[in-house]
């Protein structure tokens, strides 16, 4: 029986759980992502709300659905460290760095993973590429740089449009670069960081996945990086 796509992110959220079991201890604050796969995670977390203290979210409507389980949410300025951090991502390489940030949170993704001890991306094999960029790029923008960073991202070759009717939960927009073909993520993220006006991109390089928990027909793969 071939999985459909919905059934491929079900595995993959049940893997994450089975995966950080041995982090579920009565003192841990688990961080949590956004997005579909994320969404399947955490249905399954807050059925475990009894086995860990509290949960760090990386958008507005994550720390809802994580209120709405009955998990206790906490601002990351209340933590000091987290054992793990689980999200999915966009695209994915065979090196662990990853385009996220279509569901618009990549900035407070970025922040809350940058303070676990572990980031574990749950995805299904569709987002495995070899090279990143088929996915378009997102970066978060303060509005008064909207046409600036758009000639910049034209520089790039790449072809930049406005997210419409769309504000960050930092109140910010969103230009997402298409036609792309990133081989030097890590250059390409810091680059585009240095933007006057960029608040962060979507490219996870420079901090990447640590684990990658891929789901296909034939079950979930664990990769290291």
């Amino acid at each position: 029986m071939t999985l459909d796509a919905n059934a491929l992110k079900q595995a993959a959220a049940q893997a994450a759980i089975d995966y950080i079991e041995p982090w579920l201890k009565p003192d841990a604050v688990i961080g949590v992502g956004t997005g579909s796969t994320a969404d399947l995670f955490i249905d399954l977390l807050c059925a475990k709300r009894d086995r860990f203290k509290a949960a760090v979210a990386s958008s507005e409507r994550t720390a809802k659905r994580l209120r709405d389980g009955l998990v206790r949410v906490l601002e990351l300025n209340e933590v000091t460290s987290m054992p793990v951090y689980v999200d999915g991502a966009d695209e994915i390489n065979p090196q662990g760095e990853m385009i996220k940030g279509g569901g618009g949170a990549l900035t407070r993704e970025k922040i809350v993973a940058s303070v676990s001890e572990r980031f574990v991306c749950i995805v299904d094999a569709s987002k495995q590429v070899e090279v990143l960029g088929r996915f378009p790029l997102p970066i978060e923008v303060i509005p008064m740089a909207q046409e600036a960073v758009l000639r910049k991202c034209r520089l790039l070759g790449g072809e930049p449009a406005v997210r419409e009717g769309f504000v960050t939960d930092n109140g910010n927009i969103i230009v997402d670069i298409s036609g792309l073909s990133i081989h030097n993520a890590v250059g390409l993220e810091t680059e585009i960081n240095q933007w006057p006006g960029v608040v962060t991109n979507g490219l996870f390089a420079l901090e990447k996945a640590d684990v990658a928990l891929v789901a296909g027909q034939g079950g979930v793969t664990l990769v290291e990086h």
